[in-house]
């Protein structure tokens, strides 16, 4: 009982060795993830839950390598928890690098103009932009002052003043 309970601690490889894994992963899908565009984080879809999963699935051993143990498993967990976390102190306290991660707001529309070509450099069919408006109570285009896609993938509308 002792030696099984023992087995489930003991790590395949050195410990650095799941932390290296562990920031090479995360840094290298951060940078994946972040060319992938604003849209992709802004409106999940049951796509790109199944994406997620894969992604998951596909780096499973790319983390783990041969490693099966309970200790390797939570080795990877805390490491990638706090790389997360040092990735967002870092972000907030420095302006370029929150730019860097999580990309600056894309100016959409304006003053009732719909910018086509950046609604296609962003991935953002004109059925989503469509729908924003309705979510934002905008009927008609020429009601648009600005249309601002966010960092999060959500796209804010503010309505024209009434002249």
């Amino acid at each position: 009982m002792a030696h099984a309970f023992n087995e489930m601690f003991d790590l395949a490889m050195p410990w650095w060795d799941f932390v290296l894994r562990a920031c090479i992963v995360y840094f290298i899908l951060l940078a994946l993830i972040r060319a992938s565009g604003k849209r992709t984080m802004g409106q999940f879809t049951p796509f790109d839950m199944l994406l997620v999963v894969l992604l998951g699935n596909a780096v499973q051993n790319a983390l783990l390598g041969k490693d099966t143990s309970v200790g390797g498993g939570l080795l990877l967990a805390t490491t990638l928890l706090l790389l997360n976390w040092l990735v967002g102190l870092v972000s907030a306290r420095s302006e370029k690098m929150e730019a860097l991660v999580e990309g600056t707001p894309v100016l959409l529309a304006r003053d009732g103009q719909v910018y086509k070509d950046v609604l296609r450099r962003e991935l953002i069919s004109r059925a989503d932009f469509d729908k924003a408006m309705r979510e934002s109570g905008i009927d008609d285009i020429g009601d648009i002052r600005m249309a601002v896609l966010e960092t999060n993938g959500h796209v804010t509308l503010v309505r024209r003043d009434p002249s």
